[in-house]
Order: C-alpha cells, then structure tokens, then sequence
C-alpha cells in the first residue's frame, strides 16, 4: 500500500471513529428525567422507569432483598395515568404516604398482606413531582417518587453511565463513556501503527524510513 493511500484510509477510520463517539455523547446528553427530590432519589432500590404513554402503571411496595424498597423506585407517568401500588408480602407492614408534592397519596394503615393493592388515578390536580414514602420504614429508606405530566423541572441525566449493578448484565450493550474510552484508544493506535509503518514498512515510495 502506497503511503499516501495508507495515510488517507488511516485518517477516515479515525475520523469516521471520533465522529462516532461525539453522536454517542449528544445522544447522551439529551437524556432527560425529573429533578427529583433527594429524599425521593434516594429511596431503597434505585430503579426509575419514564412510564409515560402506559395508561396504568404498578409499583410493587415491598420490593428488594430486605422487602424495604418501592419497584420502581421513581416513575414518570402521564397525567390520567392510573397507578396501583401491590404489596409482595416482604419487609412487614407497609403503607404509601405523600411526604411533600401534589398527589395526595394515602393508603390508609400500614399493612403487610400479600396481593393489598392501593390504587389511584393521577389527574391534573396531581401534575408535578411527589415525594412519598412508607411511613413505618421511613428512617430505613423506604422512600419513591412520582412525576406526573410534561410540566415538570427536569434535568440532563446523561444516559446510564459506569457499569451495570449486575455483572450478569454486562452483555448489554456498554455504557456511553466505556464506548468514548474504546474509540480513543483505537484512534491512539491508529496513530502509533500509522507512524511504525511509515518509517519502517517498506514499500515502492519507502524504505528504513529514508528515501532510496
């Protein structure tokens, strides 16, 4: 391969390889969801899920190893969303009341029976972000939160970033910053391949790096 053609495919590969990486970011970076709380944040479990476009949703109460967690731990839903909270059985007795927030979220008593469902239909006079937890398990982190409507303050979360919680899952496709990570590295070798095969391949144009 002449040096000149090797330097011109060496480049696009490199070019073609960053502008990869910069869609991956802006893609990334348009990811959005709800300013929560932080004490809705961070509530036991985690797991957010934009539900909007379901017409009802199920938030299971007692949820994760310990049964001290809501699944999902925050939903976005649209407003007329009908969400019912399920309790598993696990953790004891639960309940579900608004902490601060529009909805009016109050399932009565705490309860622990398997199968107790506690529903409501979220109208306008819901729209906003709540804030709700389960009273007897609120100093253990039983907390949720709940998004309702397109008017609510959100912020850029960046896509998922770092690796999975599970190891399990790693076969997923990988994270916006490990590809980011990848793509300099191959364009660093791009580079130090390039300079090599230059000034020590031979060819009709070079020799030993010096000209015939």
């Amino acid at each position: 391969m002449k040096r000149r053609d090797f330097v011109r495919t060496a480049g696009g590969a490199t070019a073609a390889a960053a502008a990869g990486v910069g869609a991956t970011g802006t893609a990334a970076a348009q990811e959005e969801e709800p300013d929560w709380p932080s004490g809705a944040s961070g509530g036991n479990g985690g797991s957010y899920e934009d539900l909007r476009g379901e017409s009802e949703v199920t938030i299971a109460v007692g949820a994760g190893d310990d049964g001290l967690a809501f699944d999902p731990t925050l939903v976005w839903v649209d407003t007329g969303t009908t969400v019912t909270w399920e309790w598993t059985g696990s953790g004891g007795s639960h309940n579900v009341v608004t902490v601060e927030g529009p909805a009016e979220l109050d399932s009565g008593d705490p309860v622990g029976e398997e199968g107790t469902t506690y529903e409501v239909e979220l109208g306008e006079d819901a729209a906003g972000i709540t804030h709700y937890h389960c009273a007897p398990h609120d100093a253990t982190g039983m907390h949720g939160g709940i998004a309702v409507g397109e008017d609510v303050e959100t912020v850029e979360s960046g896509g998922n970033t770092g690796w999975p919680e599970e190891i399990s899952h790693v076969g997923v496709p990988l994270h916006a910053h490990w590809v980011g990570i990848a793509a300099i590295l191959g364009i660093s070798l791009t580079f130090v391949f390039t300079f090599y095969l230059l000034k020590y391949g031979e060819s009709a144009h070079t020799g030993h790096g010096g000209r015939q």
